[in-house]
């Protein structure tokens, strides 16, 4: 069987469950990619990753994970340190995520990215399909355009979070959206808990 490759950049794991069972059945090769730059702090970023790592191994595939970050993510959000979640921090990393994703693309040779950020019922799907469509175009890729909360596809991800024993985080990740964080209440799928496994 024909199956087209993708690159599915994944912002956690709980996040990741719904995309990983749903894009394999529409015929794609699904390579994850992993962007942690803009988790902190660096103990979360390990722990997060851990979980796609093992999420990944369940269905053999691929995982590349981040290490070369241009320009620097701190450097770039800094100045919008005190704007609430949601605001242009929020538009600024997912640019980030996603230029990183389609740099990654051309290197793998992979001509089609998508993200799993369009899960979270707290992120703004259109704003992150169109920030998408622009890298995925600046490098010469297609962006597969997706809400997967759609079909409750938020809920299906917080049973299989549940099933697979996946951590879920309060907070979205960066240094700034932990104060969003400190009520503790869960933004994803899997199961909260204070400190690493």
């Amino acid at each position: 069987m024909y199956r087209k490759k993708l690159l599915l950049h994944c912002c956690c794991a709980p996040d990741s469950t719904v995309p990983l069972e749903d894009l394999p059945v529409e015929g794609y090769n699904v390579t994850l990619y992993w962007y942690g730059a803009n988790i902190h702090p660096a103990e979360e970023e390990t722990r997060r990753r851990r979980d796609l790592l093992s999420l990944a191994s369940r269905s053999n595939s691929r995982v590349i994970v981040e290490d070369t970050f241009s320009p620097p993510w701190m450097e770039a959000s800094l100045p919008f340190a005190e704007e609430p979640e949601g605001g242009r921090r929020c538009a600024i990393c997912f640019r980030l995520q996603l230029e990183g994703a389609a740099r990654a693309a051309v290197r793998l040779g992979i001509g089609t990215i998508c993200t799993t950020l369009t899960i979270s019922p707290h992120k703004d799907e259109k704003l992150i399909n169109s920030i998408g469509a622009a890298a995925a175009e600046n490098h010469g890729l297609a962006w597969l355009p997706r809400v997967f909360r759609k079909k409750n596809g938020f809920i299906r991800s917080v049973a299989l979070s549940k099933e697979f024993g996946l951590y879920r985080q309060s907070y979205c990740g960066c240094i700034f959206s932990i104060r969003r964080g400190e009520d503790h209440e869960p933004v994803s799928g899997g199961e909260t808990s204070p400190g690493p496994a």
